[in-house]
């Protein structure tokens, strides 16, 4: 079964996702995201259709604790976020909490 990937954020962010054809968005106005992102994101990690949800890094400092833990977790849909200082520890995180190795791990 193969699943799409979601973007969650600003209309500024996923215009860029919408127009290379991502089809699955939730746009939260920059101004309502302190009220609206946590409902957002939720619908989209109960979308069985989403495997990868697309955010800026920014936008964690926007959710609820139970919310954040809840994207930071998961492993289906996988969280990605992009922007911010996140750093190549951030996608290493990431990658392996997606496929369960650390890729980047080096020998002794």
């Amino acid at each position: 079964m193969s699943q799409e990937i979601a973007v969650v954020g600003s209309p500024e962010f996923t215009t860029g996702f919408r127009l290379a054809g991502v089809r699955k968005f939730e746009n939260v106005a920059e101004e309502k995201k302190d009220e609206d992102l946590d409902d957002a994101v939720e619908r989209t990690l109960a979308d069985d259709d989403v495997g990868i949800i697309v955010m800026h890094d920014d936008d964690m400092e926007h959710l609820s604790r139970d919310v954040r833990e809840a994207v930071e977790t998961s492993i289906e849909p996988t969280l990605v976020t992009l922007g911010g200082g996140a750093g190549s520890g951030g996608l290493r995180n990431q990658i392996k909490r997606a496929i369960g190795i650390d890729l980047m791990e080096e020998e002794d």
